[in-house]
């Protein structure tokens, strides 16, 4: 038995509920995760795990050897970094997740200036606008928009994205342009974003002089998308009006193919971060990866300058 795997995949296992997800996230065949686990239990003279049809849960016993195999899993990384910086070359598996958006348009584009840096990371980039589990998703961090609310995690500010109401061309071409916010409750259609979390509609957002406005669009005619590029698209096409951030918008406003309204009003300023666990503060290749993601979305960054 290799005990070390064997280790990797109990703790993987006990963190996301189940041994098809500890499977998939570790890249192993089922088969081979059920023989390790019963290997293991064998070998300890334990149960680790109670099992039924619907789920997995740990037993006592699998708890108190959870505690000690974290720290142990913990301990033979932080010795591979360590060597891993004495080299001078961070390598291995990364496994980082981004929005759509930024992945898209900023991340992926620019990707090959950190594999000319970094050749021995073997990185890989999960990309959507859902929610992703650290742990259970064995995803070594993510770059999240918003308000943070996980108080357990290391969260690194990168960015404050600026945000814009637009309409294609040819949408103001036929309907004209609102001179209030309010007139995107009445006259206008909306193409509209909706989170594919929590399936809530995301209200547009107006400021201007200590005003605020909240446009509530779930009533009015439009196209609702739940994933960032296509809500881009749905705005270029001409389904209606909405807001989307300024580096998504400006190669278009340049084309003429979106026209910005209501530029007097704004909306406030969207905070990115890029967060991980704190277990994986020492890892040489996440330090690295980071370093870089600051660097890059620095250029994006529209907070107010002091």
């Amino acid at each position: 038995m290799d005990q070390l795997q064997a280790l990797r995949v109990f703790v993987r296992i006990a963190e996301s509920g189940g041994f098809s997800k500890a499977a998939d996230t570790l890249n192993i065949p089922r088969p081979t995760v059920t023989k390790l686990i019963q290997d293991l239990e064998s070998h300890l003279r334990i149960k680790l795990f109670q099992r039924s049809t619907r789920k997995v849960v740990v037993t006592d016993e699998g708890q108190a050897y959870y505690r000690r195999a974290v720290k142990v899993l913990a301990d033979v990384d932080e010795m591979d970094t360590l060597f891993a910086d004495a080299r001078g070359a961070p390598r291995g598996r990364l496994r980082v997740d981004v929005g759509s958006s930024l992945a898209n348009l900023i991340l992926l584009p620019n990707l090959p200036s950190f594999r000319a840096k970094y050749p021995e990371i073997q990185l890989e980039v999960g990309v959507g606008d859902r929610h992703v589990d650290l742990i259970g998703d064995a995803v070594d961090c993510v770059i999240r928009g918003g308000d943070l609310t996980d108080t357990s995690l290391i969260a690194r500010h990168i960015a404050s994205l600026d945000w814009g109401t637009y309409a294609a061309a040819q949408y103001v071409a036929a309907r004209g342009r609102p001179a209030h916010p309010s007139a995107l409750q009445t006259d206008h259609d909306v193409a509209g974003y909706f989170s594919s979390l929590t399936g809530r509609v995301m209200p547009l957002l107006f400021e201007r002089e200590g005003e605020r406005i909240d446009v509530d669009v779930r009533s009015r005619h439009g196209v609702f998308v739940n994933e960032s590029t296509a809500h881009l698209t749905a705005l270029v096409s001409g389904l209606g009006v909405g807001q989307t951030f300024g580096f998504m918008a400006r190669p278009h406003l340049e084309t003429g193919a979106l026209v910005q309204l209501l530029p007097e009003w704004h909306r406030p300023l969207h905070r990115l971060h890029i967060v991980f666990h704190p277990s994986r503060n020492q890892s040489a290749r996440l330090r690295a990866f980071v370093d870089w993601v600051v660097e890059l979305f620095a250029q994006y960054d529209c907070s107010p300058r002091l």
